[in-house]
């Protein structure tokens, strides 16, 4: 049985399907009442995932386990260990841990000092543990969606820099790979898209995908700052500021380890664009 946290996200509503297709017995975890759209054989399991001990009678049985940080574990609360003590007691062999690049990049960063916590933790642990470190989201693309469908354009910051934005659907791939295969106990993988793309050319690919001129609008670090905090803490708007107007050179290296995993290369931004077309139109 594998337990997936974070199971309505981004890469979880990915993932549980790979694994549901593939057999296994999944339970599907989220904050949320049963959501809509689970497959057939999915167990729904409500938990809070900052309680360690109401984890563990989803957790009994199980085998293996993605984590996801969301809110309820990124903010203060128990130790990391708690839960995955909670885990290996619980039968759990196998944790595959959702961490991100900047905890190689930039190692101090304040904003990932919890994932870090967290990764610790899966390291010292008594389970097998794989641990995935992507890069920027090709998803963040919906940041622009609403400006593209009312005004046929995308607003945003260093046009021209390019990053190696990854598709979260490669990520729940590589997830589910980690999950059920032996062969990836111990390792790091960092996964990025195969080609870096700026801003400027990711709204030329949305552009080309809806057939329709898309302009592009460069904002100062000043504007970004505003709209980012709309959303953001305050603690990660600089950080992610600097990520997308200075990158450093191991932010923007391609690597191989998506290719890797799954034997074929890493989608790239315009598939992505295709594939979520509609929220574009």
């Amino acid at each position: 049985m594998i337990v997936v946290t974070g199971a309505t996200g981004n890469i979880g509503r990915t993932l549980v399907p790979l694994l549901a297709e593939a057999g296994e017995e999944v339970v599907a975890v989220s904050r949320q009442t049963q959501p809509e759209g689970l497959p057939a054989g999915v167990r729904h399991a409500r938990a809070d995932l900052a309680d360690s001990a109401s984890m563990r009678p989803v957790l009994e049985g199980s085998d293996a386990l993605f984590l996801l940080l969301g809110g309820d574990l990124n903010g203060p609360g128990e130790s990391a260990s708690a839960l995955l003590d909670v885990a290996v007691e619980a039968g759990v062999k196998r944790v595959v841990l959702l961490s991100s690049q900047i905890n190689s990049t930039r190692p101090e960063a304040p904003s990932h000092a919890r994932l870090r916590e967290f990764e610790a933790a899966v390291r010292a642990s008594e389970a097998d543990f794989t641990i995935l470190r992507p890069g920027g989201f090709a998803s963040n693309a919906y940041a622009w969606a609403e400006a593209v469908r009312t005004k046929r354009t995308v607003f945003a910051p260093f046009g021209d820099v390019a990053l190696p934005v990854v598709d979260p659907a490669d990520i729940a791939e590589v997830a589910a790979a980690a999950l059920r295969e032996d062969g990836h106990a111990g390792r790091t993988y960092e996964l990025t898209g195969p080609e870096a793309i700026s801003p400027r050319r990711q709204a030329a690919a949305i552009s080309e995908a809806l057939g329709e001129e898309v302009a592009f609008v460069e904002l100062s670090r000043e504007e970004a700052h505003a709209q980012l905090a709309q959303f953001m803490p305050e603690e990660a708007i600089a950080g992610t500021l600097d990520i997308l107007g200075t990158p450093l050179p191991a932010e923007q290296r391609i690597s191989p380890d998506i290719e890797h995993v799954l034997h074929r290369p890493a989608s790239p931004f315009t598939e992505w664009a295709a594939r979520n077309l509609p929220a574009f139109r």
